[in-house]
């Protein structure tokens, strides 16, 4: 499994009426922490692009437990679980501050061949990235 944390703080209009993180926003949530994953694993989503790998998303969930509210700070544990083949998953839980859990989620991308717009293997230098980070 690979394991990275991030953290970062509520802003204003991030939230709803009733004060909450707005429940669409964490789908942005889950994208720092997928972003601050890949880069712990020695490349960026924009490395991806320009080597011609992307990466759309196929699937998401959330299991909405407790509110975020304005200006708490929210840690993202991001999690992959399984070796990746055309699809990765990254899994995620949100805490606040006080360490609680405010949702888990989860997120399925595919890797797609820019040029042919086909789904493709992850490349040899992204695997080569990810196992050496990858605990069983």
């Amino acid at each position: 499994m690979i394991k990275t944390e991030t953290t970062l703080r509520v802003r204003y209009g991030e939230t709803d009426q009733m004060g909450f993180v707005y429940y669409g926003v964490y789908a942005q949530y889950y994208e720092v922490g997928r972003v601050e994953c890949m880069r712990s694993l020695g490349f960026s989503y924009k490395e991806m692009e320009e080597s011609g790998v992307l990466m759309p998303v196929i699937n998401l969930t959330v299991n909405y437990k407790k509110p975020a509210l304005y200006d708490d700070e929210v840690r993202i544990v991001t999690m992959v679980k399984e070796i990746p083949g055309l699809r990765i998953t990254f899994d995620y839980e949100c805490y606040n501050q006080k360490d609680v859990l405010l949702n888990t989620g989860s997120v399925k991308l595919v890797f797609i061949d820019k040029q042919k717009n086909k789904p493709m293997q992850p490349p040899q230098w992204f695997m080569d990235g990810f196992m050496k980070k990858f605990v069983v």
